[in-house]
């Protein structure tokens, strides 16, 4: 029995031309002819080409017959595993909805964990000296391995427990969420200089999950999650919404890995102040020149331009029946992959973990292999030095290897 044939390849070895390929052959080549010789080469004609490439993209995901050719009792037998992955399929959905309730439960478990920090970077109040202590033991427990010269030297950090705060002192933590949303890599490409300026007055970032009273219309998507960006709405200079409001809804269908399926997203429509203040767009000015009296007058519209506020402005997933050109389809799919990644990390990533990237060390777990690369371009510097270094010299500033840079705060 003849091995089965690739997915890809047709059962029956019929060839895709009536014309026979040849293989490439090389003439003879005489003295006279080293200057040209290239013209020796016969490759099939380029159409030809074309043509094959064109009928080998029509085969790609289409059965080869191997599955038709089998005998009808095992045929009957796949049959039955497919309607066993049916009810697998419905199993894998239910266990998709359990990971979900279970989500909606805990978020009601950290939401006054939450509220508490909001306070806190808001300046409402202070944190305990108990909540303090519990801080810089993480701190130490992380450094107990590492070699830091202040403990050589017997310095001791100073605790924070206890110490007084000053009347004059910045009030709660300025720019908490600016600095930790810059710390994530794909949120800091998005976020402009002019953006800056309004996400300073950002002071919290919530999670609400979605229930079926939820629901706009029936066969809609009735489960997701919200992110709620709230804003000192007084102190913006950009627009006047005090939240804005990004919605990913899931699909009732499971996808084929077994995981939730995103349907579409929503955002909340930016009311700017002005078009000055307009941070999606940009003012462009034009000078016209009227052809008959002469006269000039200046025109100003608005121009799209890359802002973090467009995240609240999604792309809508295509049209399955619109006919688009397939370099406008991948450009469309990358977008849609980009923000629904973005909205997932700011749910499992960045919203429980902002004072980590606030500090900057959840850099370290966004991107180990940066710091990996760092520290190898050390070790190689430290072997080259100690083929110049005496080694009985003292260690000092200038031979001695420097410490791998540790992650700082944008």
């Amino acid at each position: 029995m003849s091995a089965p044939t690739p997915q890809n390849t047709p059962l029956d070895n019929v060839p895709l031309s009536r014309e026979p390929l040849s293989r490439p052959t090389v003439n003879t080549i005489g003295e006279e002819d080293e200057d040209d010789a290239t013209t020796g080469l016969n490759f099939p004609n380029a159409a030809l080409t074309g043509l094959i490439q064109d009928r080998l993209n029509t085969l790609v995901g289409r059965s080869s017959g191997y599955i038709e050719s089998l005998p009808e009792p095992v045929r009957r037998r796949v049959e039955g595993l497919k309607g066993l992955n049916v009810e697998h399929q419905k199993i894998e959905a239910e266990f998709q909805r359990e990971i979900l309730a279970l989500e909606k439960k805990f978020a009601s478990k950290y939401a006054p964990l939450y509220d508490r920090r909001k306070e806190i970077i808001t300046g409402k109040i202070e944190p305990t000296a108990a909540e303090v202590e519990e801080g810089e033991h993480v701190d130490e427990d992380e450094d107990e391995d590492e070699d830091e010269d202040e403990d050589e030297e017997g310095d001791k950090k100073r605790s924070l427990a206890n110490i007084s705060i000053p009347v004059d002192s910045p009030k709660g933590i300025p720019e908490f969420w600016l600095t930790a949303l810059k710390n994530h890599v794909a949120l800091s490409e998005l976020i402009s200089e002019r953006d800056e300026e309004a996400l300073r007055h950002l002071i919290d970032i919530r999670l609400r999950y979605l229930d079926e009273e939820n629901k706009a219309e029936p066969g809609s998507a009735s489960q997701g999650f919200s992110l709620d960006f709230v804003f000192d709405a007084a102190q913006n200079p950009n627009f006047s919404n005090p939240v804005l409001t990004k919605t990913y809804f899931y699909s009732d269908q499971v996808g084929f890995s077994g995981d939730l399926v995103y349907d579409h997203a929503e955002g909340t429509e930016i009311n700017w102040k002005s078009p000055d203040t307009n941070l999606a767009h940009r003012v462009e000015t034009k000078k016209q020149r009227n052809k008959n009296t002469n006269e000039t007058r200046t025109v100003k519209r608005l121009v799209p331009t890359e802002s973090f506020f467009n995240f609240f402005t999604p792309p809508r997933p295509p049209n399955p029946d619109a006919d688009e050109e397939d370099e406008e389809m991948d450009a469309l799919e990358e977008r849609l992959e980009l923000d629904y990644q973005i909205g997932e990390d700011l749910k499992d990533r960045i919203l429980p973990h902002a004072v980590d990237f606030f500090t900057g060390k959840a850099l370290r777990f966004e991107n180990p292999e940066a710091f990996d690369e760092e520290f190898d371009e050390d070790f190689e510097d430290d072997e080259d030095d100690d083929e110049d270094v005496d080694e009985d010299a003292p260690r000092t500033r200038s031979n001695r290897a420097q410490d791998p840079q540790e992650c700082k705060q944008q």
